[in-house]
Protein backbone atom coordinates (compact mmCIF):
# COMPACT_ATOMS: atom_id res chain seq x y z
CA UNK A 1 0.00 0.00 0.00
CA UNK A 2 1.16 3.19 -0.73
CA UNK A 3 1.50 6.68 1.89
CA UNK A 4 -1.60 8.50 0.87
CA UNK A 5 -3.53 5.27 1.09
CA UNK A 6 -2.01 4.68 4.90
CA UNK A 7 -2.99 8.49 5.41
CA UNK A 8 -6.60 8.49 3.99
CA UNK A 9 -7.28 5.38 6.99
CA UNK A 10 -5.83 6.85 9.51
CA UNK A 11 -7.98 10.27 8.87
CA UNK A 12 -11.23 7.67 8.40
CA UNK A 13 -10.22 6.20 11.90
CA UNK A 14 -9.71 9.11 13.44
CA UNK A 15 -12.97 10.35 12.30
CA UNK A 16 -15.01 7.51 12.80
CA UNK A 17 -13.43 7.38 16.62
CA UNK A 18 -14.74 11.72 17.47
CA UNK A 19 -18.37 9.95 15.82
CA UNK A 20 -18.69 7.46 18.23
CA UNK A 21 -17.10 9.73 21.27
CA UNK A 22 -19.70 12.42 20.55
CA UNK A 23 -22.46 10.31 20.46
CA UNK A 24 -21.64 8.62 23.57
CA UNK A 25 -21.67 12.22 25.23
CA UNK A 26 -24.89 12.90 23.21
CA UNK A 27 -26.76 10.05 24.92
CA UNK A 28 -25.02 10.69 28.40
CA UNK A 29 -26.41 14.63 27.92
CA UNK A 30 -30.14 12.96 27.12
CA UNK A 31 -30.16 10.68 29.89
CA UNK A 32 -29.50 13.18 32.16
CA UNK A 33 -31.92 15.73 30.67
CA UNK A 34 -34.37 12.84 30.94
CA UNK A 35 -33.40 12.57 34.65
CA UNK A 36 -34.15 15.99 35.29
CA UNK A 37 -37.33 16.32 33.82
CA UNK A 38 -40.23 15.61 36.52
CA UNK A 39 -43.58 17.17 36.81
CA UNK A 40 -42.58 21.04 38.43
CA UNK A 41 -39.63 21.78 36.50
CA UNK A 42 -39.34 24.66 34.50
CA UNK A 43 -38.45 24.04 30.65
CA UNK A 44 -37.07 25.91 27.85
CA UNK A 45 -38.20 23.79 24.42
CA UNK A 46 -36.51 23.74 20.97
CA UNK A 47 -38.18 26.46 19.83
CA UNK A 48 -37.52 28.75 22.78
CA UNK A 49 -41.22 28.48 24.49
CA UNK A 50 -40.57 28.35 29.03
CA UNK A 51 -42.86 26.60 31.01
CA UNK A 52 -43.73 24.19 33.62
CA UNK A 53 -44.02 20.11 33.20
CA UNK A 54 -47.71 19.14 34.49
CA UNK A 55 -47.43 15.62 33.16
CA UNK A 56 -45.63 13.10 31.53
CA UNK A 57 -47.12 11.11 29.39
CA UNK A 58 -44.08 7.59 29.15
CA UNK A 59 -46.04 5.96 26.37
CA UNK A 60 -47.31 8.39 23.69
CA UNK A 61 -43.51 10.44 24.56
CA UNK A 62 -45.68 13.45 24.97
CA UNK A 63 -45.36 16.00 27.54
CA UNK A 64 -47.75 18.46 29.36
CA UNK A 65 -46.37 22.18 29.12
CA UNK A 66 -47.81 25.27 31.34
CA UNK A 67 -47.13 27.98 29.54
CA UNK A 68 -49.06 30.64 31.57
CA UNK A 69 -51.83 30.50 34.58
CA UNK A 70 -54.49 28.38 32.64
CA UNK A 71 -52.64 27.31 29.03
CA UNK A 72 -51.50 23.87 28.90
CA UNK A 73 -49.70 22.96 25.98
CA UNK A 74 -48.89 19.20 24.54
CA UNK A 75 -45.83 18.97 22.98
CA UNK A 76 -43.48 15.92 21.93
CA UNK A 77 -40.83 14.86 24.56
CA UNK A 78 -37.38 15.27 22.94
CA UNK A 79 -38.75 18.84 21.76
CA UNK A 80 -38.01 20.02 26.11
CA UNK A 81 -34.09 21.19 25.32
CA UNK A 82 -33.25 21.95 28.65
CA UNK A 83 -34.13 22.65 32.49
CA UNK A 84 -34.11 26.16 33.11
CA UNK A 85 -32.51 26.46 36.84
CA UNK A 86 -33.95 29.49 38.96
CA UNK A 87 -31.29 32.39 39.41
CA UNK A 88 -30.67 33.37 42.95
CA UNK A 89 -29.96 36.90 42.97
CA UNK A 90 -26.89 38.09 45.57
CA UNK A 91 -27.30 40.43 48.38
CA UNK A 92 -23.88 41.33 48.22
CA UNK A 93 -22.82 44.35 46.48
CA UNK A 94 -20.52 45.26 44.36
CA UNK A 95 -18.38 47.99 45.04
CA UNK A 96 -16.17 47.45 41.85
CA UNK A 97 -19.43 48.88 39.77
CA UNK A 98 -19.45 51.75 42.04
CA UNK A 99 -15.62 52.35 41.48
CA UNK A 100 -16.38 52.46 37.30
CA UNK A 101 -19.00 54.79 38.05
CA UNK A 102 -16.76 57.39 40.08
CA UNK A 103 -14.14 56.94 37.49
CA UNK A 104 -16.49 57.86 34.74
CA UNK A 105 -17.25 60.67 36.34
CA UNK A 106 -13.77 61.75 37.04
CA UNK A 107 -12.71 61.19 33.71
CA UNK A 108 -15.85 64.12 32.44
CA UNK A 109 -14.56 66.64 35.04
CA UNK A 110 -11.10 66.15 33.55
CA UNK A 111 -9.11 68.05 31.52
CA UNK A 112 -10.16 67.34 27.59
CA UNK A 113 -8.34 64.65 25.32
CA UNK A 114 -7.20 65.22 21.63
CA UNK A 115 -7.93 69.01 21.05
CA UNK A 116 -11.23 69.22 22.16
CA UNK A 117 -12.24 72.87 22.94
CA UNK A 118 -14.19 73.81 26.14
CA UNK A 119 -15.87 77.47 26.51
CA UNK A 120 -15.49 78.08 29.70
CA UNK A 121 -18.15 80.17 31.81
CA UNK A 122 -15.75 82.51 33.58
CA UNK A 123 -13.83 83.97 30.49
CA UNK A 124 -15.43 86.88 28.67
CA UNK A 125 -16.30 86.07 24.89
CA UNK A 126 -17.68 89.64 23.87
CA UNK A 127 -13.27 91.04 24.82
CA UNK A 128 -12.07 88.46 22.07
CA UNK A 129 -10.03 90.13 18.66
CA UNK A 130 -11.80 90.62 15.66
CA UNK A 131 -10.80 89.11 12.32
CA UNK A 132 -9.44 93.03 11.23
CA UNK A 133 -7.29 93.87 14.30
CA UNK A 134 -3.91 92.92 15.65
Amino acid sequence: MDSLTLVMLAVLAVLVFFMFRNGRKRKRDQEALQATMVPGADVMTNFGMYGTIIAIDEEANKVELQIAPGVIVEIHRQTIARVVEPIVADDVEDDSAVESIDSLRESELSEPEFGQRVVESDTDTTEQPKKGDA
